[in-house]
C-alpha cells in the first residue's frame, strides 16, 4: 500500500514508519519538526520505499495532494507534552484541532481510510480503577490550560467519528496511554527519558508535586504491534480503541526502579506544580487503561516489561553519548 503518516518524525510516527517499510509497504512521512527529528528515521534514508516531506498539516496545499495518493493515511501529527501545551496553548489547540480537520477532509474527498491518533488525556481527570472507551470525560475549567490538549483530543476523535457516521469514511481512532521507549525526548515533559537521563548522569531527578500520581507505561515497541493490528482489521472500523500497558506505578516508585536499574546514584528532589507548570496546574492522581476491547478485537496484549522498557531507553542514550 501507498501510506501516509502525519508526524513522521515523531517518536511513534518514525517507528511506525519504519514497521510499515518492513511490511512492505511505499511510505510518505510528513513532518514540521516543531517535536519530530530527521534523525529518527536514519534508517528509512536510503529506502527506495520512503519519501520524507518537510511540510505541516495546516499547509492544506502540501497535504491534499499527499492525501491523494494515498491508499491509507495514519495520522500522528500533533503538538505533544505537558510543557509545550502550556507553554504554546494557541498554536497547539490550532495544530491538533485545525490539522485532523484536514486530514479528514482531503481523505474524505478521495475516500482514503483514516487511523487517528488520540490519547488517554481525554479522560481527564476520571482515576477509575480501569479507564473503558465509553467512560465519562472528567475535566477542569476551559482556562486551566492543562485541559486544551483533552480537549483538543476530543474533538478530533469527535471529528473522526461524525465523519464515519455521516461521511461513511473509514475512520479508526486509538487512545495511546503513556507510551514509551527509545527516541523519546525528555524535553516535552516525558516522565521516563528525563528520569533515565538524570540517572545515567548521577544528577538529581525532579518529580513534579509529590509523586503519589500513578501511570501505566507501555513500550512503543509494543504499541507499533497493536497499530498494525488495528489498522488493517475489519472489525475496527468506526471504534475508538485504548492502546496502553495496565501495570501500575507511581511516580515515586519509578523513580526509585530507574535509579536501581541503572545503578544511578541520583536522589530524588520535589518541584511543586506551580513552579514547574505555573499556578493553576492541574493533574490526573492516576490512569490506568482497560485493554479488554483491543484484546477482544485482535488479540492484542503488551508483551515488555517496565524494566525492559528502561533498558531500552538507558541503552539508546548511552549508545549515543
Amino acid at each position: 500500500m501507498r501510506i501516509l503518516v502525519t508526524g513522521g518524525a515523531g517518536f511513534i510516527g518514525s517507528h511506525l514508519s519504519e514497521r510499515l517499510i518492513l511490511d512492505g509497504h511505499i511510505v510518505t512521512a510528513i513532518d514540521n519538526f516543531s517535536t519530530g527529528i530527521k534523525s529518527n528515521l536514519t534508517k528509512l534514508q536510503e529506502s527506495d520505499s520512503f519519501t520524507l516531506i518537510d511540510g505541516s498539516i495546516l499547509d492544506t496545499n502540501t497535504l491534499s495532494p499527499l492525501i491523494r495518493k494515498a491508499d491509507y493515511v495514519f495520522h500522528l501529527a500533533a503538538a505533544v507534552g505537558v510543557f509545550n501545551i502550556v507553554n504554546n496553548p494557541l498554536a497547539s489547540l490550532l495544530t491538533n484541532i485545525r490539522g485532523t480537520e484536514n486530514v479528514l477532509e482531503a481523505a474524505h474527498q478521495t475516500n482514503t481510510p483514516v487511523f487517528l491518533t488520540s490519547s488517554s488525556e481525554v479522560y481527564g481527570k476520571n482515576i477509575s480503577d480501569s479507564l473503558k472507551e465509553s467512560d465519562d470525560r472528567i475535566l477542569g475549567s476551559p482556562v486551566t490550560l492543562r485541559w486544551s490538549y483533552s480537549e483538543a483530543k476530543a474533538l478530533d476523535e469527535s471529528l473522526a467519528y461524525a465523519y464515519f457516521i455521516e461521511k461513511k469514511l473509514e475512520t479508526r481512532i486509538v487512545r495511546f496511554f503513556n507510551t514509551i521507549g527509545p527516541r523519546q525526548l525528555g524535553a516535552y515533559g516525558m516522565v521516563v527519558p528525563r528520569f533515565v537521563k538524570a540517572a545515567l548522569a548521577n544528577e538529581p531527578i525532579t518529580i513534579y508535586g509529590d509523586g503519589n500520581q500513578t501511570r501505566c507505561f507501555a513500550h512503543v515497541y509494543d504499541v507499533v504491534d497493536a497499530v498494525i493490528a488495528l489498522a488493517f482489521a475489519g472489525n475496527t472500523i468506526g471504534k475508538v480503541i485504548n492502546i496502553g500497558n495496565n501495570f501500575e506505578i507511581s511516580i515515586n516508585s519509578l523513580a526509585r526502579k530507574i535509579i536501581e536499574e541503572t545503578n544511578s546514584m541520583s536522589e530524588i528532589v520535589y518541584v511543586p506544580y506551580s513552579k514547574a507548570y505555573g499556578d493553576g496546574f492541574e493533574d490526573m492522581e492516576r490512569r490506568v487503561p482497560n485493554i479488554d476491547l483491543i484484546n477482544q478485537l485482535v488479540g492484542w496484549r503488551p508483551q515488555r516489561d517496565l524494566s525492559t522498557m528502561i533498558a531500552d531507553i538507558a541503552f539508546e542514550m548511552e549508545k549515543g553519548t
